[in-house]
Parts: C-alpha cells; sequence; structure tokens
C-alpha cells in the first residue's frame, strides 16, 4: 500500500513533465528551441501566486468546476497501475467507476463554463457534450473485449504486472487496433490536434479551451493540473500495452517512462504534421476509435 501511494504522488507530480516534452517535440518541427522541459512547472507556480477573478453574473458552481475537474482526475489515478504496480484502490468493476468519474469532471466543468452565461464557453460546453460520448462508446467497446479476455472489470487486471503481455498473447494483433483506438480517444479526451487546437485562442475553433476562459489564477492552474493527470492517465494505458514487461524486472521504472515518453512523442509529431479538423469533420474522426475497437473485438472474439 506504501508503495502504491507513493507511485501515486510520484504520478501526479511528473505529470506536467510531459506536456513539456510535447511543446519541444512541437518546437523543434517548427525549427524553433522552444520553451524548457519544466515549463508547465513553472506555469503551474505562477498561476498558484495569483488571484482568481470572479464575474458578479457566476455562482458557486463556477467556483466549484476547478475543484472537482482536479479531484476526479486525482481520484482516476488512485485506481492507475502506475508502472504495472498495483494501484491504490481495486476492485471488480472500477473501470466503469473511473469511466464515471471522468464524466463527472467534464459534467462539472461544463457547468462552469455554461454559469458564465457566455455564447461562446456555452459553445465550446456543447462541443465537449458531444465529442466524448464517442470516446465513451469506444472504450466501453475495449472493455468488452477485455472482460471477454480476462473475465475481469478492474484496470489492474488489465495493466498490472504481466497482464497486458497475456493480452497480447490471447488477442494477438487486433490488439494493434485497441492501440489506435486508445490514442484517438487520447486526442479528442485532452483536446489536442486534430480534434482541437490547446495553442489556439479563436473561440469560433476551440473546444476546452474556450469553456476556461473565463477562470483565471489558481482556479485555471487547478483546470490545468487536472488535464496533465488525464492526460497522463491515458499515455499510462497505452504505454503499458506497447511496452507489456513484467514489473520484477530492475528496468521496471525505465520501461515505463519510456514507454510515456514515445506516447508524449507520438502527440507532439501527430500535432507537428497535421492540421486541426473542420468542426463537421471531428466526428468522423472521432468515430475512427469506436471502429478500430468495434473490429478488434469482432475478430478477436471470432478465434476465442
Amino acid at each position: 500500500m506504501i508503495e502504491s501511494i507513493f507511485l501515486f504522488i510520484l504520478a501526479v507530480l511528473m505529470a506536467p513533465f510531459f506536456s513539456g516534452i510535447i511543446l519541444k517535440v512541437k518546437a523543434f518541427f517548427g525549427g524553433k528551441k522552444g520553451p524548457p522541459l519544466l515549463i508547465q512547472y513553472y506555469t503551474l507556480l505562477k498561476l498558484m501566486k495569483k488571484g482568481s477573478v470572479y464575474s458578479k453574473s457566476t455562482t458557486y458552481m463556477f467556483k466549484l468546476g476547478p475543484i472537482v475537474s482536479l479531484c476526479s482526475a486525482l481520484t482516476v489515478l488512485l485506481f492507475l497501475p502506475i508502472a504495472g504496480h498495483a494501484p491504490v484502490f481495486s476492485f471488480q468493476g472500477d473501470v466503469i467507476c473511473v469511466l464515471y468519474l471522468l464524466g463527472l469532471g467534464r459534467f462539472f466543468t461544463i457547468a462552469a463554463a455554461m454559469d458564465t452565461a457566455s455564447p461562446f464557453e456555452g459553445m465550446g460546453a456543447a462541443r465537449e457534450a458531444y465529442f466524448p460520448i464517442i470516446c465513451e462508446a469506444a472504450f466501453f467497446m475495449i472493455l468488452i473485449l477485455f472482460y471477454r479476455l480476462t473475465g475481469e472489470l478492474s484496470l489492474s487486471a488489465y495493466f498490472s504486472g504481466e497482464n497486458p503481455f497475456s493480452l497480447w498473447h490471447l488477442a494477438g494483433a487486433p490488439l494493434l487496433f485497441v492501440v489506435f483506438s486508445l490514442f484517438i480517444i487520447l486526442l479528442t479526451e485532452n483536446s489536442r490536434v486534430p480534434v482541437d487546437d490547446p495553442a489556439t485562442h479563436l473561440e469560433l475553433t476551440m473546444i476546452h479551451e474556450v469553456m476556461v476562459l473565463d477562470h483565471s489564477g489558481p482556479d485555471f492552474g487547478l483546470i490545468e493540473l487536472g488535464s496533465f493527470c488525464k492526460l497522463l492517465f491515458y499515455s499510462t494505458l497505452i504505454s503499458r500495452l506497447i511496452l507489456p514487461f513484467d514489473v520484477n524486472t530492475p528496468l521496471t521504472f525505465v520501461f515505463y517512462f519510456t514507454g510515456l515518453a514515445l506516447v508524449s512523442v507520438s502527440v507532439g509529431v501527430t500535432e507537428s504534421v497535421m492540421a486541426r479538423y473542420r468542426m463537421d469533420k471531428v466526428p468522423q474522426f472521432v468515430l475512427t476509435s469506436f471502429a478500430l475497437a468495434f473490429f478488434a473485438t469482432i475478430i478477436t472474439l471470432e478465434f476465442i
């Protein structure tokens, strides 16, 4: 238990670092030096030193949104097997609880955006409510596949110890579809290119950024930290699948950090070589994650 708690704290502390890797990769493709790898830590400290500004038209919901958003992301990490080790909490069906926790954080973020009575934030909230629905369908399809393979509904049963290697042994090549599906879900849930562009400030094309325009100071810092934790959550799932090594090896953490770095570099490369899709094309891209998960499930179950 003590080791699991230590790994949880370590995961929260290192979450902003991998966002810095993405910025470095994008700067490299742009022929620039880019910000330091620790830029997100400096940004969080700067935000925490500032004061928050609240509109007279907002209610307690606006203040509650960032807190619940961060708490839901932190709670999700409690169920995540960090570097393949046992999570802090684990029970049969916890993966369903994790999905609802992610949805809870999204709901309060949307509610806080709607509380401002801003048409721009309402537009972003509508998009935020629409696109993740497809991601949830794709994630549930992946869970159906994992459940049929293992008979378990727990993240630790899928991603701890040698379990990822067992998934490859049982599912085979179709598990590649699952990896690509999870990567598309990562891009969508974290508002990355080609679904959204976190660097833009044009309200007509933003999804996540437009919902947090009125947040400032520590409130915005809580939202940013929550987004870093959510990025780490999805990156860990992909990392454990692409590098499914046993946790008993001395290089456990090396493999884990290497996998996270590879995922971060992949996100940076994707954002560098692709443009943001037109808004009416985004649902087609997100639906690709469901199609990949669906085909992986059908193909695998056909041969079980």
